[in-house]
């Protein structure tokens, strides 16, 4: 269910990477009906989108499924890394940037929320700390403290506008990301109010939602479901989903406007 993109500067254009939760989906040695789904759209690998917009070419966090995820959507070239938080399912895959700097040499800025900065400078010391290492990706790292805008690598007479999005995964301070009318937001269990009005007008919200049992560190399903109409986007996706949710019964749940991702999905939305 894969389209072309074909670049439009108007256009904030999407793929859905992965739409599965930090163990992915089928979970190693689990039998149970979403394991063992026949469903493609039950197959999901670890978080991630690719997003195209104003010719710059964005990639929000690199888990450990990136290398196969990038063959899959054939990404050819990455302008920025934005990272949501430093959790190991979101940023391990960071090392695999290298062959996007065998050609162009400039390098990639990784862009994150201060305390996910600082982790990932210690996580990734041989990239943001010793430099000593002759394979090593080149990396920038900026501490994200509002919003700010990505160049081009290419033609840097192209950039587009990120606007940092606060809100909370379990204790942890994280970032969504708003580029035009589209806005990502996972691992999330809450949204403080300050962060709704950076969230009007969306035609494309991406929103998590990891199972109905509570969870401590992400929005119920029924918890999504409400802080997607309080958001009020043209049509919700929703994203980090566990083994415990069917693609196909959790569509059916859902009012218009508002669907399941599954990996491979492709979107666009206005800048």
């Amino acid at each position: 269910m894969k389209t072309e993109i074909r670049e439009d500067a108007q256009r904030v254009q999407v793929e859905i990477l992965g739409s599965g939760t930090s163990t992915g989906v089928p979970v190693l040695t689990c039998p149970c009906p979403v394991c063992t789904s026949e469903d493609p759209r039950d197959k999901r690998l670890r978080c991630s989108v690719f997003v195209r917009a104003a010719g710059v070419h964005l990639l929000i966090d690199s888990g450990p499924d990136f290398r196969q995820q990038a063959f899959r959507a054939g990404i050819e070239t990455i302008d920025a890394l934005l990272v949501t938080h430093h959790h190991f399912d979101h940023v391990v895959g960071m090392d695999d940037l290298r062959p996007y700097l065998f050609s162009n040499r400039t390098p990639i800025p990784v862009h994150a929320e201060p305390a996910s900065a600082h982790a990932l400078r210690d996580m990734f010391s041989y990239i943001f700390r010793d430099g000593t290492y002759p394979g090593v990706p080149r990396l920038e790292m900026h501490d994200v403290r509002g919003p700010f805008d990505v160049i081009s690598r290419e033609s840097p007479e192209q950039s587009v506008r990120i606007i940092p999005i606060p809100a909370v995964h379990g204790s942890l301070d994280i970032l969504g990301y708003r580029i035009g009318r589209f806005a990502y937001l996972t691992d999330v269990s809450q949204i403080p109010n300050a962060s709704y009005s950076l969230l009007e007008g969306l035609d494309v919200l991406v929103l998590d939602a990891l199972r109905d049992r509570p969870h401590p560190m992400h929005m119920t399903i029924e918890k999504a479901v409400e802080t997607a109409e309080k958001i009020g986007a043209r049509q919700t996706y929703f994203t980090h989903m566990s083994h415990e949710i069917l693609h196909q019964d959790f569509e059916e749940r859902l009012g218009e406007g508002m669907a399941p991702a599954y990996d491979g999905l492709t979107f666009e939305a206005q800048l």
